[in-house]
């Protein structure tokens, strides 16, 4: 019985030592980083790997990650494909002497040559100062602050691990690494290939061709072309009709994307349901339209043009908004800013043809 009770002691200090040698986000960071790095969000990535992060309004990511150590080097990789090849990383270790190093490497190949100290595309916040390693209770802790220009929402991550010290800035090669998609909004990651891209171009585009395209198009044959009685008529009713279908269908994929990634974005999400509250009632009043001689006409009219205005509005701020938050590239800005100046310009000419008309027609008629 005591050999036995021995041995369960044993076992147990074992399990209580095991848990003690793993990082997690129970694990109080250190002191000289409790200021800078305070309030930070914490999620387990990989191995031992855990990432405390926060990015704040004015786009300054503050990173803090951490793993067991011995010797060598940890780093975080940047990548714009999920690549190693052409992403940016910042890299910490404790030198020979003691003292911490952090640095930016490009990594332009897969040789030692190819990985470039200084260089990248990654900006630091303010001053270099803000970055640093701190080794504690066999943990190591690389901490780094960077800017960028636009929030981050679904990034790739590479993280990877050396265990010799680098000499003048030299990186060997990594013992081990991985690379998944991080994001940033809802602190869950993705293994590289997992996350719905698919998913979300297709909630884009749908949107976009619908709410950003289809229905100003319709708006625009409504207000300037209704000389083509009846054909006004049923070319606005069959657009809208269209854009509405497709919307449709662009709400319906954002839910399923919503559902897989719990994305944390209430005010894209907010719009959303209030533009498509409007449209379909925009729907619904197309079927409870009043005779044209009806006093009641006028009034439906008014609901009618304005609430259609409203959908416009408020559909190419959710548009933008949307790109913003989905880390949409330069296609989709650009794409979606030559289409709305070209709508833009558009109306301003057929409103400027429209109230000339409007002016002639209300001219009175010579009498000599």
């Amino acid at each position: 019985m005591a050999r036995a009770a021995a041995a369960v002691a044993v076992l147990v200090v074992a399990f209580a030592a095991a848990a003690a040698a793993q990082e997690s986000c129970n694990t109080e960071l250190p002191g000289v980083l409790v200021g800078n790095y305070s309030g930070l969000n914490c999620q387990p990535v990989w191995n031992n790997f855990v990432l405390r992060y926060h990015q704040d309004k004015n786009n300054v990511l503050r990173v803090v990650l951490s793993t067991m150590y011995s010797t060598g080097w940890v780093g975080m990789g940047f990548s714009r494909d999920g690549l190693m090849v052409g992403s940016s990383a910042m890299v910490g270790w404790i030198g020979r002497k003691g003292l911490p190093h952090v640095k930016q490497f490009a990594l332009r190949g897969k040789t030692s040559g190819k990985v470039v100290v200084n260089r990248g595309f990654l900006v630091s916040n303010s001053n270099n100062h803000d970055h640093t390693v701190v080794v504690q209770q066999a943990r190591i802790y690389l901490a780094f602050q960077l800017q960028f220009s636009y929030r981050l929402t679904h990034q790739h991550i590479i993280l990877a691990f050396g265990s010799s010290i680098p000499v003048n800035n030299k990186l060997t090669k990594h013992q081990d690494k991985t690379s998944f998609t991080f994001d940033f909004t809802t602190g869950k990651a993705f293994v590289d290939g997992s996350f719905p891209y698919g998913l979300r171009r297709a909630h884009g585009a749908l949107n976009l061709f619908a709410w950003g395209v289809l229905m100003p198009i319709g708006a625009i044959l409504a207000r300037y072309f209704r000389r083509m009685d009846p054909l006004w008529f049923y070319l606005h009713v069959g657009v809208q009709f269209v854009a509405f279908i497709i919307g449709l269908a662009g709400v319906v994929a954002g839910v399923a994307l919503y559902n897989k990634i719990q994305a944390d974005i209430p005010a894209h999400r907010g719009l959303g349901i209030f533009i498509l509250v409007l449209g379909i009632l925009q729907i619904l009043a197309f079927f409870l339209r009043p005779n044209t001689d009806s006093k009641y006409r006028k009034y439906w009219n008014w609901y009618h043009h304005w609430s259609g205005r409203l959908v416009l509005f408020f559909a190419a701020v959710n548009i933008v908004l949307g790109i913003h938050v989905g880390g949409g590239d330069n296609s989709w800005k650009i794409g979606y800013g030559f289409n709305l100046a070209i709508i833009l310009l558009a109306v301003i000419g057929l409103e400027f043809m429209l109230r000339t008309r409007w002016s002639k027609d209300s001219e009175p008629t010579p009498t000599y």
